[in-house]
C-alpha cells in the first residue's frame, strides 16, 4: 500500500495538468528554427541547366534535358541547400518538414508536363533551324570572300603581266 502512496502525487498532478504531447494529425506540427526539411522542385519551371547537379556534393541529384526528368535520391541528399542556391532560375527550395517514409530505397523522378515538353522541343527545334541558317550564311559569306580575294588575285597577275612583258 505505501508504494502506492508514492505515486499518489505524480498521479493527481498527471490528471489535473494539460497534455505534454500534441494532437499531432489535428494540430499541425511546429518545425524547429534551424530544421533543414526536404528539397522541392517545381519541375515545369526547370530550364534542366544542370547547375543543381554539378553543385551537389553528394551527387544524389540528376537532370535529364531530352526527356525532362529531375530524380533526387532522397536517402542520400543531405539537404544542405546547394543546389538551391545554385538554380538560375530559382524552382528548386528547401521545404520544412520531413519526407514521407517508403518501404524501399528509391530515388524520386520529376517529369515536366506534355505541354512544357511539346514547347521545348518547339524551341529546339527553332534554335536548330536559326543555327543551319546562320551556318549557312557564314559558309556563303566566306565563300564570296574567297571569290572575292581570287579576283582581285587575277586582277593583279593580270595589271602586272602587261608590265612585265614591257621590261
Amino acid at each position: 500500500m505505501s508504494r502506492v502512496m508514492k505515486f499518489a502525487p505524480v498521479i493527481l498532478k498527471n490528471l489535473f495538468s494539460k497534455p505534454v504531447t500534441r494532437r499531432y494529425p489535428d494540430v499541425p506540427i511546429k518545425y524547429p528554427e534551424g530544421d533543414r526539411g526536404h528539397v522541392e522542385i517545381q519541375i515545369d519551371k526547370c530550364i534542366s541547366c544542370g547547375m543543381c547537379v554539378r553543385s551537389c556534393p553528394t551527387g544524389t541529384l540528376s537532370v535529364d534535358r531530352m526527356k525532362g526528368t529531375w530524380t533526387i535520391d532522397r536517402f542520400d541528399c543531405v539537404q544542405c541547400g546547394y543546389c538551391v542556391l545554385k538554380c538560375p532560375v530559382k524552382c528548386l527550395s528547401i521545404v520544412p518538414g520531413y519526407q514521407e517514409p517508403e518501404r524501399e530505397k528509391a530515388s524520386q523522378t520529376y517529369q515536366k508536363s506534355p505541354e512544357v515538353l511539346k514547347a521545348e522541343a518547339e524551341k529546339r527545334a527553332k534554335q536548330a533551324a536559326l543555327a543551319k541558317e546562320m551556318a549557312a550564311k557564314k559558309a556563303a559569306a566566306l565563300k564570296a570572300k574567297k571569290e572575292a580575294e581570287a579576283a582581285a588575285a587575277a586582277g593583279k597577275a593580270a595589271e602586272s603581266a602587261p608590265a612585265a612583258a614591257k621590261n
